[in-house]
Parts: structure tokens; C-alpha cells; sequence
């Protein structure tokens, strides 16, 4: 009960200021399109990516599912992209979903060093369930939100006559890259879209803060790959995010040894540590299988009596013939 009621204040604080944050992937190189736009188009046959997340799974917080094709189109010089998105707060207590079209355009800075320019359109749905939420004149200092019997308590909130909230976003991104480093930018929310659902004071919604991440890294080949087997390479990466008064840093590295991969990550967010992150995961032709593990290690983890950590899946199926080409960057983390 302790847990359930930490989470519900926490979520109806969130929902009274509706200050939003974006779910964001600790892999974010099986998620690359919910990185940045301009990673549309990182291979010429068509790939897919599966991403699933359970953040704080003790507290029943967070559930992200992802999905999303792209490919590079050679005679457009373009990548093209469609990512599906569907975030679960609270265990339904507040549902997203999103569906977004990317394009991408390629312009060659040197023989070998690349600029991508990337555009995202959004159709975004945010629906609120009013009978999971829990208001603190409901709070009993004895049994919490409800009786012994199982009765809510009543509440003095009056309920909204609309619950849904639909609306367009604009996102863009950069991606420079060469065969050893990347560095790239993207932006979030460019139309900062009203995204309020209680109504209460439009004049005070400034809209969805514009969410601004950098990010880069390098690949270092330790070894070469022969007769159809990967090489093994690591790919140190850094990645800052900031969205309104929310922002964090991961820094970490990424291994790739023949079939096998890996990587350790640091996710430190403004004013205090956050979680340590360990990935591991194996490739094999078309499939690429990924699991992460967030070690919470903030104070959250005592506040709340234990967050569960966050566990990530990510399955990423490529239709390109495995090893038959040779992209002269270092973006084969991201496929």
C-alpha cells in the first residue's frame, strides 16, 4: 500500500502541472528513430525494430511499447521511416499513443563524411482514466485509499467532460557521420503542442517543452569479420537530454564481439545519480536481440521501498543479405 500510494501522488502531482517527459529507450541503438529523425535510412533493404520497456515495475509505473520501419531509398538519396509508439503510465492510469511518419535526406559533406537532415510528423492520442486516479482528500491516514471493505473514498474533484487529448507534432534532427565518429541533434515538440487535458487555464499551458538531445559516439575496430562472421568492434557513445526541468547524461560503451554484444551505461539526471545500465544480447543474420537492465540508484529506490529497476527488450530484423554490404561509417550499432 505504501508503494501504490508514493506512485498515485506522484502521478497526480504530474498530471495537476501536466509537465509531460517523453519515455525514453536505455537502448537507444534498437530505437533509433525515437532517438532522432535523421537515423531514418541507416540500411538500403527494409528494417524493423520491436522495443519493449518496464520501468519501476514494483511501483506499476511505466510500460513503452515501439515499433517502426525504415530504409534508405539510393535514387531519392532519402530514408523514410514510420514509428508507432504506446506508453502506459500507472498501469492505464494514463495512456499515449503515437504514430509518426520520418524522412530523412542525405547530403555527402567529403568522400567518406555524410549529413542527414530529418523531419517527424506525429498524430499523438493521450487518454486519462479518471476512476484510477486517487486525490489526496481520498487518502485516509489509516488504510489509504479505500476502506476495509474495498470502497473508494469519495472525492470532492469534479470529472472533465472530455478525457482525450489529440494532437499534431513537429520533430526535427542532424546527423553528421564518417567511418569513425558520429555526432548528431535532435529536436522534440517544434510546435510545442497543447497537450493539456483537465482545460483548467490554457493561458498558462506553454505547450509540450521542446525536448533538445545531443548525442555521439565513435566505433573502434579491434577486429575484422571473415566468411560471413561480424567483427568485433566498441563504440564508446554519450547522449545528453533535456526537456524542460528534466535532463540526464548517459555515458557508456557498446561491445560487439562476432555474435555477441553488450554494453555498460551511467544515466546520471540533473541533480542527482539515476541508474547504472548493463545490455547484452546476441545477432544473428537478419536478427539482432537485446536485454537491458536499469539499476536504480537514486533515492527513489528507498523512498518508494524498491522500484523493480527497469527491464528493456528490443528485437531488430533486417531484410538486408547478412555481411553482402560494406557501409564504409560507424553506425552498425544501430542496425
Amino acid at each position: 500500500m505504501r508503494r501504490q500510494i508514493f506512485f498515485f501522488c506522484l502521478l497526480c502531482f504530474c498530471v495537476t502541472t501536466l509537465n509531460a517527459q517523453d519515455p525514453i529507450f536505455s537502448q537507444f541503438y534498437a530505437a533509433p528513430l525515437q532517438l532522432n529523425p535523421a537515423l531514418a535510412g541507416n540500411t538500403n533493404a527494409p528494417h524493423f525494430t520491436l522495443n519493449y520497456r518496464n520501468q519501476w515495475p514494483s511501483l506499476n509505473a511505466y510500460v513503452t511499447y515501439a515499433a517502426s520501419y525504415d530504409q534508405f531509398i539510393t535514387s531519392a538519396n532519402s530514408g523514410i521511416g514510420l514509428l508507432l509508439v504506446s506508453d502506459d503510465a500507472g498501469a492505464g492510469l494514463l495512456k499515449t499513443n503515437k504514430v509518426s511518419g520520418i524522412y530523412s535526406y542525405r547530403v555527402q559533406v567529403q568522400k567518406n563524411s555524410f549529413l542527414k537532415i530529418g523531419i517527424e510528423a506525429s498524430a499523438v492520442q493521450t487518454r486519462l482514466n479518471w476512476d484510477q486516479l486517487v486525490f489526496f482528500d481520498q487518502l485516509d491516514r489509516e488504510f489509504g485509499a479505500t476502506s476495509p471493505g474495498g470502497t473508494p473514498y469519495p472525492t470532492e474533484e469534479v470529472r472533465p467532460d472530455d478525457l482525450t487529448k489529440t494532437y499534431f507534432d513537429v520533430s526535427a534532427g542532424l546527423l553528421f557521420y564518417s567511418p569513425i565518429f558520429y555526432g548528431g541533434l535532435s529536436i522534440k515538440h517544434l510546435n510545442r503542442p497543447n497537450e493539456a487535458l483537465l482545460g483548467i487555464n490554457d493561458n498558462l499551458n506553454g505547450g509540450l517543452p521542446m525536448r533538445f538531445t545531443l548525442h555521439g559516439g565513435a566505433e573502434i575496430t579491434l577486429a575484422e569479420g571473415n566468411k560471413g562472421r561480424p567483427g568485433t568492434f566498441i563504440s564508446p557513445n554519450a547522449m545528453f537530454i533535456q526537456q524542460g526541468d528534466f535532463g540526464q547524461i548517459n555515458v557508456g560503451a557498446y561491445l560487439n564481439v562476432a555474435y555477441v554484444f553488450g554494453g555498460v551505461w551511467y544515466r546520471h539526471a540533473f541533480g542527482n545519480s539515476d541508474a547504472a545500465i548493463f545490455q547484452l544480447g546476441f545477432n544473428q543474420g537478419m536478427y539482432k536481440i537485446g536485454y537491458s537492465y536499469d539499476m536504480t540508484v537514486s533515492g527513489l529506490a528507498q523512498e518508494s521501498g524498491g522500484t523493480g529497476g527497469s527491464h528493456e527488450i528490443s528485437i531488430s530484423i533486417s531484410l538486408e543479405k547478412p555481411y553482402k554490404v560494406d557501409y564504409n561509417d560507424c553506425l552498425k550499432l544501430f542496425r
